[in-house]
């Protein structure tokens, strides 16, 4: 008898095989509805930018729309279940296209000591309840750009595997950004922060390729970039150019090769021009944005995400003097700015896609950014909710499957007490969330 025969059968009687196991051993896998569940409310408001439906019903089928709209034309099917949500409106899961579950809370007394004193593992750990929190609020999908060590790879692949509860990720892996950029870790001794391509500081064409091939290698879904400096970040201005066309040109171009989009951000206004002639598909913050950049934007048909909250959040610290000297000072600035560059886009018709920079202020509150887009941006409540639903999922690539309640897309639906397009803060107290057909969050929650 071979060797490897006799360890075969060794093998095979000392583990028995997995389904005489005890306990989980393979991924249990992202719960999907099965059955069919008609939920009725109110009103119902599917995404688009449509008007709203009174006294609606959504059919859903497994993990899938079946049917959507007035309770006077829709079927009910037979033996279905039934959830009726009362005074509520009906809306397509949010979509927030800038996240950061995988840091610690802007204003967390541990965090400037994080990158030395913190476990590599630390961060990841603290995005299971930041996801959490991020789907019962409403969001079912996020674009998180940027995450030390590919935390963000570990957190999606948690949640698409079933071993945790989350929205759906679309990651970024590193953010790429210039020697001592926003992008960097700066304000330290010589060799405690450097990075190269693999962690994203990368200076000039070729490195710049390297970054996007590194980190599409492990995972990125789409590529985030610093096209200028940020307000958070020690030792540069705010509005500064960091990029150069030629290299932001080479990032998208190998972005593009590799099938994936870069999201800039970038607060000055000559930045955000180079970052859109360089064809990014996104500002993200786009604080000083003036009337020649949103035509600018208009015409390559480059989103804003706006990031509001963010301001709003970085502003009252600023003046609390938690966030002191330099950062301060660009708080202040930038918080003034953006409340002029989100009309200044509106008026152009910029397209705009929702984004909160949560991570900057706590997890769970996403919702506040409807309010200001609103308060601040002059949209309207339904321009606002189509923001978060579809205008976010066309720019994140995902409006072929979800973004809206339309037949055919995924069962990602959320409904809150009330009437929204009366008074949009209503979004900030979500009572109801599916996913994937499956409730978790309200009534009929499994």
């Amino acid at each position: 008898m071979k060797l490897s025969f006799v360890l075969l059968v060794i093998i095979g009687l000392v583990i028995p095989p997995v389904s005489g196991v005890k306990g989980q051993v393979a991924a249990p896998g992202e719960k999907r509805g099965t059955g069919i569940v008609v939920i009725k409310a109110a009103r119902l408001i599917d995404g688009t930018g449509a008007a709203p439906i009174n006294d609606a019903v959504v059919v859903v089928s497994g993990d899938k729309i079946a049917a959507v709209g007035a309770a006077s034309k829709v079927a009910v099917p037979l033996g279905a279940r039934v959830i009726d949500l009362g005074d509520a409106t009906l809306m397509p899961g949010f979509i927030d296209a800038h996240t950061h579950l995988v840091m610690r809370v802007v204003g967390d007394p541990e965090g400037n000591g994080a990158l030395f004193r913190d476990y590599d593992a630390f961060a990841a750990i603290l995005g299971v309840n930041n996801a959490r929190k991020t789907l019962m609020a409403g969001f079912t999908t996020v674009r998180n750009v940027g995450a030390p060590n590919f935390d963000d790879m570990a957190l999606r692949k948690a949640i698409n595997d079933g071993w945790i509860v989350g929205p759906r990720m679309i990651t970024a892996g590193h953010s790429i950004g210039i020697t001592g950029g926003h992008c960097d870790e700066n304000g330290f001794k010589p060799g405690l922060a450097d990075g190269n391509y693999k962690t994203g500081i990368a200076d000039g064409v070729d490195q710049v390729r390297a970054a996007v091939r590194y980190q599409v290698k492990y995972g990125a879904d789409v590529i985030k970039t610093c096209a200028t400096g940020g307000v958070l970040s020690e030792g540069d201005a705010v509005g500064a150019t960091q990029y150069t066309y030629e290299e932001l040109k080479a990032m998208v171009d190998e972005a593009t090769k590799l099938d994936r989009k870069v999201a800039a951000h970038a607060h000055g206004t000559e930045g955000i021009k180079i970052a859109v002639r360089a064809g990014v598909a996104s500002i993200e913050h786009g604080s000083f944005l003036d009337e020649e950049g949103a035509k600018l934007m208009a015409e390559k048909g480059t989103y804003l995400v706006p990031t509001l909250i963010a301001g709003e959040v970085v502003e009252r610290l600023a003046k609390t003097g938690i966030l002191g000297g330099l950062r301060g000072e660009k708080a202040l600035s930038a918080a003034g700015a953006m409340r002029n560059a989100v009309k200044i886009a509106i008026a152009n018709k910029v397209k705009i896609a929702f984004g909160t920079d949560s991570g900057v202020y706590e997890h769970g509150l996403n919702g506040h950014e409807f309010a200001l887009m609103v308060e601040w941006g002059g949209m309207s409540p339904l321009d606002a909710i189509r923001a978060g639903s579809m205008g976010s999922a066309t720019l994140l690539g995902v409006d072929r499957v979800t973004g809206s309640l339309t037949p055919g897309k995924f069962a990602d639906i959320v409904a809150v007490p009330g009437d929204p397009v009366k008074d949009i803060r209503k979004l900030e107290n979500v009572s109801f969330v599916m996913k994937y057909g499956v409730v978790y969050k309200g009534t009929g929650a499994q």
